[in-house]
């Protein structure tokens, strides 16, 4: 069954490692398109749009294997410029793959990328971005085909800040001949990542970290090996679990530098923190109200993806409170799934009023997304009773092995 059980009601103690980040290794793992051999990647996470990208990269005739938590990824047989519609349709993020394939082959032909149903997220500000650069786009219903002579530098002033297109412009800038400049770059440690990679390779990229990035092309790149810095949202969820839950954790190699406004708003919930070298501890359970409630955006603000987990917390806290989604439109869909655990949650505009007092009891639950679905078993670990959270799949795509992690911290959970 593609489903976790749980056994609620039980505090967490205990640590676990936090695997590396979902959302750097992606990018990554396209880059090493635009080198000409082998690299090594280290710490990226076992996960199902891991999985799907490494998928997607043999298809273009790479070379992939994986041992030792090492992924090596051979680019001199690239062969192809087509990817298989089944692992584009099921994962946004194979969009990346459009600027980093047409600075190493100039042409691309793609269906339109799926993923999680958060929000809009439309590839029209990739496209309109990557014309700028020289690039040629026929769109039909199903898909696009782009191509180009050679991409060439261009001053990006984009509408809005977006962690997608900042990736791919980078992507498709690095080869290009001139300079790039892009402005407002998304700042996420994604973002920081990728550019490290890219300069370790022999690229040039400036402003690294701040919301202009200047970027001169270069004729080639090389091959490198790179760490994948650990993964800040999973890191944000057991941290969550804790606030729900109770207990005192201890989250190894948690990247508490990039966690700056989740260990804040964790405090002011009335639990004790502390940094250490090797990762973060948590002891305590949520249980004060934040009078100014809580709002998502960009990076260094509250993340989007930690939303529907801090939505659970207010709801554990017995307090009321309040979560304003700035950033995707659809990520209150986690909301009538609580309210059949017994939360009571209001929905008006891009805000949700939870009112405390509330105890949640366990039932069966349905995940729609990635991080709604971890919040789900994160909210039933915090119930009274026997919990089911079903599609699992979507939990996949980004967590190893959520059931192990939570059991390492003392929770009684298991696949179903």
């Amino acid at each position: 069954m593609d489903a976790v059980r749980i056994y609620g009601g039980k505090s967490l103690f205990g640590q676990t490692r936090i695997q590396g980040s979902k959302n750097a290794s992606l990018p990554i793992l396209a880059a090493t398109l635009l080198t000409d051999g082998i690299c090594e990647i280290e710490n990226c996470p076992d996960i199902a749009d891991v999985y799907h990208m490494l998928r997607l990269l043999r298809s273009l005739g790479c070379q992939v294997n994986r041992e030792e938590g090492v992924i090596r990824v051979d680019t001199t047989r690239l062969s192809e410029c087509d990817m298989p519609a089944d692992s584009v349709g099921v994962m946004r993020s194979s969009i990346m793959l459009l600027g980093a394939l047409l600075a190493r082959t100039g042409e691309v032909s793609m269906e339109y990328p799926g993923g999680c149903v958060i929000g809009k997220r439309p590839i029209d500000l990739h496209l309109y971005a990557l014309r700028r650069m020289g690039v040629v786009i026929e769109e039909d219903e199903a898909g696009f085909c782009a191509a180009t002579a050679g991409l060439t530098g261009a001053v990006q002033e984009l509408p809005f800040v977006s962690v997608g297109v900042t990736e791919n412009l980078i992507l498709a800038a690095v080869l290009a001949k001139g300079k790039t400049v892009i402005h407002p770059a998304a700042r996420e440690p994604e973002i920081q990542a990728l550019c490290e990679f890219l300069i370790c390779a022999g690229g040039k990229i400036e402003g690294v970290g701040t919301d202009r990035l200047v970027i001169e092309g270069v004729k080639r790149l090389h091959p490198v090996r790179f760490r994948v810095p650990a993964d800040r949202i999973v890191a944000g969820t057991y941290l969550a679990a804790c606030l729900c839950a109770g207990g005192r954790i201890f989250l190894r190699d948690a990247p508490c530098a990039h966690m700056e406004s989740v260990i804040a708003c964790a405090e002011r919930f009335g639990v004790r923190t502390e940094r250490e070298t090797n990762g973060l501890l948590v002891e305590g359970r949520a249980d004060r109200k934040l009078p100014d409630g809580l709002v998502t955006a960009v990076y260094p603000g509250f993340p989007t993806d930690l939303q529907s987990l801090f939505m659970v917390v207010m709801a554990c806290s017995g307090q009321d409170g309040w979560i304003e989604e700035k950033v995707f439109e659809n990520r209150f869909r986690i909301v009538p799934e609580l309210i059949k655990m017994g939360a009571c949650i209001q929905v008006a505009g891009t805000r949700a009023y939870i009112h405390g007092g509330n105890p949640l009891h366990n039932t069966i639950v349905e995940a729609q997304e990635l991080r709604g679905g971890a919040a789900l078993v994160v909210a039933a670990l915090a119930a009274e009773g026997t919990g089911i959270v079903t599609n699992r799949h979507y939990i996949d795509r980004g967590y190893e092995d959520i059931t192990l992690s939570l059991r390492e911290l003392g929770a009684a959970i298991e696949l179903a």
